[in-house]
């Protein structure tokens, strides 16, 4: 029960990562705010939460909105009296294409959401965070370790949001808040299982044979699953990482060393 009575606020559950690490946080004794834009989405995950016999509070958030972020806030605090830990999970896939065609509008659309919107919620929940010693989690990529072509977009607004995570890190550690990062790789969710489905449809194999060839390039032979992940983001949110920030945790099992 690392996060025992502790209250932590998920922005971006969606389905896979997002779900896991509320349900996960709430496994380990915390009470969840859930922020997304899908209503019903968040009162699925809130349902299994109470299951779990912790709190769960539903706001319906547009994280690119000040007024929509400000609410978030202020009903998180209002709910629990505290909060202890911001988990910022929102993202926007960036267009997956070189970037000597990409349309920069569609970079910079990307970059509010996975770096802008990330910096306004930190400072949003700055006062709270303060008052409860507590530590935000960016929820980052293994795009960080490799230059593939068309993933040009996506590095640039990861490597943003690691800048980000790193600076208020020395910004926001004299007033005790601690910023630490994630870095999964592959995820085995709902979204990878469908294309490893396509591309083995393509090929004429099965996915499971897709998923072997895969693993066979990771050192301990496995994708790792949205727990896994999230164990890590529960890890730095709770006392065991009191004296960790400015760090980024990778989770891709072994794919990339750093």
């Amino acid at each position: 029960m690392l996060l025992q009575d502790k209250v932590v606020v998920v922005s971006g559950v969606g389905p896979g990562l997002g779900q896991a690490i509320a349900v996960q946080s709430a496994r380990a004794g915390a009470d969840v705010v859930l922020a997304a834009r899908t209503e019903s989405r968040l009162t699925e995950v809130a349902k299994e939460i109470t299951g779990l016999g912790r709190r769960a509070v539903v706001v319906p958030t547009d994280i690119n909105d000040d007024d929509a972020a400000r609410h978030l806030a202020q009903a998180s605090v209002e709910a629990f009296g505290r909060v202890d830990a911001l988990v910022n999970n929102a993202f926007a896939i960036p267009p997956i294409t070189d970037l000597s065609d990409v349309d920069i509008d569609a970079v910079r659309a990307g970059f509010e959401t996975n770096v802008i919107a990330a910096l306004r919620l930190t400072r949003l929940f700055t006062p709270a965070l303060e008052a409860s010693n507590g530590s935000v989690v960016m929820i980052n990529s293994a795009v960080l370790r490799h230059s593939r072509r068309t993933f040009g977009a996506y590095k640039m607004a990861k490597s943003s949001l690691l800048a980000l995570a790193q600076s208020l890190a020395t910004e926001l550690g004299p007033r005790g808040i601690r910023i630490n990062s994630v870095a999964p790789g592959y995820i085995w969710a709902d979204n990878l299982k469908w294309y490893f489905s396509y591309l083995a449809k393509q090929r004429g194999i099965t996915p499971e044979e897709v998923y072997q060839e895969t693993a066979a390039t990771i050192d301990l032979r496995k994708l790792p699953e949205p727990d896994e992940i999230a164990d890590a983001v529960v890890f730095f949110a709770s006392p065991l990482a009191r004296a960790i920030t400015g760090a980024c945790l990778d989770v891709n099992g072994g794919e990339f060393h750093h």
